[in-house]
């Protein structure tokens, strides 16, 4: 059984991406894939700074790439800020990089966010798809933009587009296609 492993950039209360995080995790368990959705908030990291190397790396970060290392799929829905990935992202990829053996040559990923605007989180998209990239990652080729917020979900919680409906079932299928498990 394909295992995957799904968590946002937010982690305020509330969060779209948070939403997002756990409407894609459950189409994975759909089809037949065993999902463990990650809080951020569990695994506290400081600013990345390479004086905290190697003597006082968080055990945080140990975990997490365990986690990865681990599962066939990572799904990961990241806000936009500035046109960039959510500092909480950065950072924990930052972490996550550092670790032996590198935990990014084993899971295929997905990445999609929601924000305020009408474009959807595709700047950020980009930007964490190339960051992503660099590291070795295989990243699927779909990407769920999705915005603006206030009016993607309906009062269930679920995604009003059906054509953001029908991207997310490609994902899920690209995932579980691209898996290495």
């Amino acid at each position: 059984m394909l295992t995957a492993v799904t968590l946002s950039g937010s982690i305020r209360k509330g969060s779209y991406n948070r939403q997002l995080q756990m409407l894609v995790g459950a189409k994975l368990a759909e089809a037949g894939v065993a999902v463990t959705a990650l809080d951020l908030a569990d695994y506290p990291m400081p600013i990345f700074n390479e004086d905290l190397e190697p003597d006082n790396v968080p055990e945080a970060a140990g975990r997490l790439a365990e986690l990865w290392r681990s599962h066939d799929i990572v799904f990961i829905a990241s806000p936009e800020y500035n046109g960039g990935a959510s500092p909480l992202i950065v950072n924990t990829l930052a972490w996550i990089s550092r670790q032996r053996p590198s935990p990014f040559r084993h899971a295929v990923f997905g990445i999609g966010g929601v924000s305020s605007g009408k474009y959807g989180t595709i700047w950020g998209l980009s930007h964490l798809r190339e960051s992503l990239t660099k590291v070795g990652t295989l990243v699927v080729p779909t990407l769920l933009g999705i915005g603006p917020a206030s009016e993607a979900f309906d009062s269930e919680g679920q995604l009003v587009e059906k054509s953001i409906q029908a991207k997310m079932t490609q994902m899920v299928h690209e995932l579980t296609h691209f898996s290495r498990g």
